[in-house]
């Protein structure tokens, strides 16, 4: 058996999905296939890359033990409510334990149409395919928690946007794909019976402590909604400590594992800006870098208000219990947001200043407009004997930092830590997947069919926090006609 499946989503009632083959393609290539992960999956990298392999990342070859389906989803998309989704370019084709013992979905996005594809040809163009892999593996080597990258393919057939442009597909690996929409969905529809399977398979799969045959259905889902909140609310205190934006947190783009998915109009900030919008559809700033913590609250909500009926028969009891749950999401943010602060400055005790001494740090940053991610690094490195490999020609802090750097070596002094440095300079990269870099690598595959700078980005990628055989192109900030200021869907 070439892909080792284990299903069981797909034991659910028919009504949580469609069967749905893929859709053949007409010239599968290789672009990558990731062999570390494929290790982890119990999966032979080298039958990936033999044409059944390639086949089936393409949609054209359905190996045994596959069990395809297309799974429904409501959700709101920038607040507002759309009463069924679902997967529409997006097919699962099974599940697979890795070698942690957990469960894992093997999904194929850009797999041709299905029942929800709403009018959409349910293909990926090549630039958005490139962008998921490159962030999704970029965010792994960083420590967060993410859907990942096994394989990319072309298909040898365009794609139809403003403009035709080349086909590819993705095969995505995730702990799951059910998200908070999914809750909606049934919620909205109110089949409780739906729901509390839901619950239980949610619960059982994701968060197996918190689960015994015992408990009541409402202790399930408060006990979901609970684990679900800390999940969502320890992602994005991670999201900002890399300067990631993910541009769509709409609630169908949100999973109850707590796994960052759906990479669509994502980027990383250069310079430190608290309102960094990307997404050209993003009109509003919605989902801009300083909205995520209280977007997430607002999508958690979402989410409890789809478990009333499950919480109990009482809606009110149920409206005050959700609600009374709801108040611990804002304290488990903060807890996460500042624990990963301390990191990033190389403080190991807790200090109530330490939060002001942040903010200050940041508030710097951002008037005189130094890039994010090299700031970090550049402190890192001024925290112990300077590296011999170091970035002080690409980033560095003018003199209204010396306040604020007596204060915080001040603060440092306060407590024994002989591996502070070694602990920034794992905390705080030295290179990020930069946008113009990733749009210069898409530009080359799409256009002269050369994968070169994807390539050299994927690799250098593995390793964020070392910078050996990292060139100056890979780690600088982009010059002002290289900066990139919107990202798209590909949808």
């Amino acid at each position: 058996m070439q892909v080792p499946f284990d299903n069981t989503y797909v034991k659910l009632p028919e009504r949580f999905y469609s069967k749905q083959l893929p859709s053949p393609v007409a010239e599968p290539g290789v672009i990558r296939i990731n062999d570390q992960l494929a290790d982890f999956l119990g999966i032979d990298s080298g039958w990936l890359r033999s044409e059944e392999g390639l086949s089936t990342v393409a949609g054209n070859h359905l190996p045994e033990g596959a069990d395809p389906i297309a799974t429904v989803y409501a959700g709101h998309q920038f607040g507002s409510w759309n009463p069924q989704l679902g997967d529409g370019r997006a097919i699962l084709l099974g599940e697979v334990i890795g070698k942690d013992d957990q469960r894992y979905d093997l999904q194929l996005k850009g797999a041709g149409q299905t029942p929800y594809s709403r009018m959409g040809d349910g293909r990926a163009p090549l630039g958005p395919v490139l962008r998921e892999y490159l962030v999704s593996e970029a965010m792994h080597a960083f420590g967060v928690r993410t859907s990942r990258a096994l394989a990319a393919v072309t298909t040898g057939e365009p794609v139809y946007r403003e403009e035709s442009l080349p086909g590819a597909v993705i095969a995505r690996v995730a702990s799951s794909h059910i998200r908070i929409g999914t809750v909606q969905f049934f919620a909205s529809r109110q089949d409780n019976e739906a729901l509390g399977l839901l619950v239980d398979h949610t619960l059982q799969r994701h968060y197996p402590g918190r689960h015994n045959a015992d408990m009541t259905d409402s202790e399930k889902a408060l006990a979901l909604l609970d684990e679900v909140m800390r999940a969502q609310a320890e992602l994005v205190a991670s999201w900002q400590m890399v300067g990631f934006v993910h541009g769509v947190m709409n609630t169908d783009n949100m999973l109850l594992s707590g796994e960052t998915i759906d990479y669509g109009p994502c980027a990383f900030m250069d310079t430190y800006n608290p309102e960094a919008v990307f997404s050209s559809i993003d009109h509003g700033g919605r989902y801009a870098y300083r909205n995520q913590p209280g977007i997430a609250h607002w999508n958690v909500a979402c989410l409890a208000q789809a478990l009333v009926p499950v919480i109990s028969d009482d809606e009110e009891v149920a409206v005050e219990a959700a609600k009374d749950a709801l108040e611990q999401f804002p304290p488990y943010f903060l807890e996460a947001n500042i624990a990963g602060l301390r990191k990033k400055f190389g403080l190991i005790t807790e200090n109530e200043d330490d939060e002001s001494l942040a903010k200050a740090f940041l508030d710097l940053l951002e008037a005189h407009q130094l890039d994010f991610t090299l700031s970090f690094r550049r402190l890192s490195e001024l925290a112990g004997e300077e590296p011999e490999l170091n970035i002080s020609k690409l980033g560095g802090f003018p003199s209204a930092f010396d306040d604020w750097m007596n204060r915080w070596q001040a603060r440092c002094q306060e407590e024994q830590h002989p591996e502070r440095q070694v602990q920034m300079l794992g905390t705080n990269p030295v290179m990020i997947p930069r946008n113009h870099l990733i749009e210069e690598a898409i530009q080359q595959a799409s256009e002269n069919e050369s994968f070169e700078s994807f390539h050299l980005l994927v690799d250098q990628l593995e390793t964020p926090f070392s910078q050996e055989g990292k060139t100056d192109k890979l780690l600088k900030r982009p010059r002002p006609e290289e900066v990139v200021r919107q990202t798209f869907c590909g949808t």
